[in-house]
C-alpha cells in the first residue's frame, strides 16, 4: 500500500510539475511535438522510457492506455489524435499557454533585477575567464546583483547579442539598460563611476 500511494502521489506531481508536459515516445510524439512547436506552445516532456512505473502507472492514472499524453495545468488533454483534431478545429491556442516572444522574454530578463550580469557560469562559477573578471569586480562593489548562465539556453545567448546591439559576453544591465561587457566596466571602475551606476545615478 504505501509503494503504490508512493508511486501514485509521484506521478500526481509530476503532471503538476509543469505545464504542460508532454510524456512521450517515438513516432506519433515526434508528431505531437511538431504540432506544439509550429503553434509557439510552451511545454516540457518527460521520457516515459525512463521510468516504467510512471509509464504503465499513468496508463492507470490518467485511464489513458497509449503514448504520447499532453497534459495542460496538470489535467489530461488527451493524445495525438485529440490535439488534431483541437488543431483542427483551432482550440489549440486556447487550450495551450504561448510561448513568450523572444522580445518580450529578453525584456523581463534584463529587468530581472535592477543589476543583472549575462554570463558563462554563475555567481557560485564563472566558466570563462572574462565573466570571473567581471564577477569579481561586482561582488567587490557590495552591490547585490544577480546572474543569468548564457550557457544553460542558447536562444537568450543569441538573442540578446541581437537585442542589445553587442556581440560578447559578459554583459551587464542596470534596470534594463545595457552598461557594457568587461572592458565598460573596468574603465568605469577605473574612473570611480562603477558603484554609482549600478546604483542607477548615472
Amino acid at each position: 500500500m504505501g509503494s503504490t500511494v508512493c508511486a501514485d502521489e509521484r506521478r500526481d506531481g509530476r503532471v503538476s510539475q509543469r505545464t504542460p508536459p508532454g510524456f512521450i515516445c517515438e513516432g506519433f510524439s515526434k508528431q505531437m511535438v511538431e504540432i506544439l512547436n509550429k503553434h509557439h506552445i510552451q511545454f516540457s516532456s518527460f521520457d516515459i522510457f525512463s521510468d516504467e512505473e510512471v509509464r504503465q502507472g499513468l496508463k492507470t492514472y490518467s485511464s489513458w492506455p497509449t503514448y504520447p499524453q499532453l497534459y495542460v495545468s496538470g489535467e489530461l488533454i488527451g493524445g495525438l489524435d485529440i490535439v488534431k483534431e483541437l488543431e483542427a478545429s483551432e482550440e489549440l491556442d486556447a487550450i495551450c499557454p504561448k510561448a513568450p516572444k523572444l522580445e518580450e522574454r529578453l525584456k523581463v530578463l534584463t529587468n530581472k533585477a535592477s543589476v543583472m550580469l549575462f554570463m558563462k557560469g554563475n555567481k557560485q562559477e564563472a566558466k570563462c575567464g572574462f565573466s570571473k573578471q567581471i564577477l569579481e569586480i561586482l561582488t567587490g562593489t557590495g552591490v547585490e546583483f544577480e546572474t543569468f548562465d548564457i550557457l544553460e539556453d542558447e536562444e537568450v545567448r543569441q538573442g540578446l547579442k541581437t537585442f542589445s546591439n553587442w556581440p560578447t559576453y559578459p554583459q551587464l544591465y542596470v534596470k534594463g539598460e545595457l552598461v557594457g561587457g568587461l572592458d565598460i566596466v573596468k574603465e568605469l571602475k577605473e574612473n570611480g563611476e562603477l558603484l554609482p551606476t549600478l546604483k542607477g545615478e548615472n
